[in-house]
């Protein structure tokens, strides 16, 4: 590692440093019942590589600007993640046992309970942009409408049930980025779109970060499901083979193994090429491409 990535480096992990105090001070300060907090605290405290938040502050550092601007939205955006996960999890969905290496919510704290955890770290996120007085009220606006079609019927949850309908049918490529652009890609586009937003970018700036953030995203997921396969179970913190198992739908099982490493150096050149056409600071961003590229877990 070179010096420039032990500085880059630096700056993400003081970043996700920063942002897991911040999720731990909005929590405490809730006033809710206790057994509540608790189980939203579990889910997000638990870990995980904090993609989201990191893009978004490496997107405003590409256009000169102070990545704890972006704090609140970071945070907003990493508890609807989580909330994702904790209802992915239910046994009405996924019925999984282990997240990130821990028991799922529900194995901890019961059904219910997991749901509304899910439920309360959903509609907290939107409190939290509401309420932060660092932005302007017409970026809160535009950030709250992005954001929700990101994770709503048109974004994450449309991914989500058309990943379910596929259940036991095979899908053409067309059909399977769909579900991943949708499921995975929308959280991962918003968050590099709510940077260019408070940095003020323009339009075809946006546009550019747009379609860098579609390739990365997919990049991400064919690298999940690569590491489905070839990953070691205590890395990844869940059980390897278990979309095989489950009879999901990836991009090994319709491309071959061979083809979807191909389809991933495919996406990630793509995302670069797209990243460099935005005129800023791209050196964390391209970074960041690579980390999602490479990753192990």
């Amino acid at each position: 590692m070179n010096s420039t990535d032990m500085n880059i480096k630096e700056f993400l992990d003081l970043q996700k440093q920063e942002m897991e105090n911040q999720l731990s001070i909005y929590i405490s300060n809730l006033t809710a019942p206790p057994v509540l907090k608790d189980a939203m605290s579990y889910s997000l405290q638990a870990g995980g590589k904090r993609i989201r938040p990191l893009l978004l502050a490496a997107t405003l550092h590409a256009f000169g600007k102070d990545a704890n601007l972006g704090m609140p939205i970071a945070c907003a955006i990493e508890m609807i993640h989580t909330y994702s996960l904790i209802h992915d999890d239910l046994p009405s969905m996924d019925n999984d046992d282990l997240r990130r290496g821990l028991p799922t919510n529900h194995k901890i704290y019961g059904e219910a309970t997991a749901i509304l955890a899910g439920d309360g770290l959903l509609t907290y996120s939107f409190q939290l942009i509401a309420e932060d007085q660092s932005i302007s009220p017409e970026s809160k606006v535009k950030l709250i409408a992005e954001l929700a079609k990101a994770a709503g019927p048109e974004g994450m949850v449309a991914g989500q049930i058309a990943d379910m309908e596929a259940e036991g049918a095979t899908l053409n490529l067309d059909e399977l980025e769909y579900i991943h652009k949708n499921k995975t890609g929308k959280l991962l586009t918003i968050s590099i779109i709510a940077g260019g937003i408070l940095a003020n970018a323009t339009m075809e700036q946006l546009k550019t970060l747009e379609n860098f953030a579609i390739h990365l995203g997919l990049a991400f997921q064919i690298r999940d499901d690569i590491l489905d396969i070839e990953g070691e179970e205590e890395v990844i913190g869940k059980p390897v083979g278990s979309d095989s198992t489950n009879d999901k739908n990836t991009y090994p099982s319709l491309l071959t193994l061979d083809g979807a490493k191909e389809k991933l150096t495919y996406h990630t050149n793509e995302a670069k090429a797209s990243l460099n056409a935005a005129g800023v600071d791209v050196e964390i961003l391209d970074y960041l491409c690579d980390l999602v590229a490479s990753r192990n877990n």
